[in-house]
């Protein structure tokens, strides 16, 4: 019964024409293979954006610990950012980008280090001149942050975008303000050359 209304109506009920099929299923494929990529390349996208804003919530991060006085949090902070960095750093086809995240790691690493020497003077209770412990850890920021000057000192082509410009300047300053910052904790501390 279904057969002879269908028939009446002018489609079939039993059997397609297979040439129709397989055309149909190929573009569905093709369709759905196009989507797929798109929406593959949409999240690597919007994964890199997601860390970079994951990377500036971790320097916000650090900055509020040292603002209230927590060291050891800044440190730790800082350090998950410095690894941020690097990973941004590998995923970065624009070689100039990849290399403005590559200074940023050392930079972070740099000051991942100030902020531990600070939390071991403190732990230690205080008393001038820092310990070695404190001194090592002040050596370690000061050559990770000679590795950031170098990067910085690299000739590279001027940014894409104004948002690359803007990190690339941002790291530029954060580098200056810290070298000073960096030279006043080791005269602080006495620590000697």
């Amino acid at each position: 019964m279904e057969h002879q209304a269908n028939r009446h109506v002018g489609t079939r009920a039993v059997g397609r024409d297979a040439t129709t099929t397989g055309h149909g299923q190929l573009v569905a494929a093709q369709i759905l293979t196009a989507i797929l990529l798109l929406s593959v390349v949409g999240s690597g996208q919007a994964q890199v954006l997601g860390e970079e804003a994951e990377l500036d919530r971790l320097r916000a991060k650090a900055e509020d610990a040292m603002g209230n006085d927590d060291a050891e949090t800044a440190a730790m902070s800082m350090g998950r950012a410095a690894l941020m960095a690097a990973q941004l750093a590998k995923r970065q086809p624009n070689a100039d980008l990849q290399h403005t995240f590559k200074t940023a790691e050392h930079l972070y690493r740099s000051q991942e280090h100030g902020y531990r020497a600070i939390a071991l003077f403190r732990r230690a209770g205080g008393e001038l001149p820092a310990s070695a412990g404190v001194c090592g850890s002040l050596q370690l920021a000061q050559l990770e942050l000679q590795h950031a000057q170098e990067g910085l000192a690299q000739p590279v082509q001027a940014p894409a975008t104004k948002s690359d410009a803007a990190r690339l300047g941002t790291v530029r300053q954060t580098t200056d303000d810290w070298a000073t910052l960096l030279e006043s904790m080791r005269g602080d501390f006495r620590c000697s050359d």
